[in-house]
């Protein structure tokens, strides 16, 4: 949103001036941090074969945290179903784990 259209629209809702600019300020914060978030496991506790089918450098470790959690658990050694729990805590994988099929 640019300033001009922002001064208008509140003024016509008579609305703080400043108001739509600072929700966009948050709004491009949000996404500039959501871009630099590339968090991931430490993928040297983690065997390559565990994900043949895919190269691990290309995973979405947030939104496909549901598969892998799953592949580790089913496939995994100790150490990589410890990595798991720590990179995404005991609660969202028992969860996980726990439910059927879902």
């Amino acid at each position: 949103m640019n300033i001009g259209l922002a001064l208008k629209i509140e003024q016509a809702l008579n609305i703080e001036e400043g108001y739509f600019m600072i929700l966009q300020l948050y709004y491009d914060i949000e996404e500039e941090k959501r871009k630099q978030n590339t968090e991931q496991p430490d993928l040297l506790k983690l065997r390559p074969v565990l994900f043949w089918d895919t190269k691990m450098e290309k995973i979405d470790w947030k939104k496909q945290k549901k598969a892998v959690i799953k592949r580790v658990f089913e496939r995994g050694n100790e150490i990589e179903k410890k990595e798991i729990t720590r990179f995404y805590g005991k609660e969202i994988v028992n969860e996980i784990i726990s439910s059927n099929g879902g």
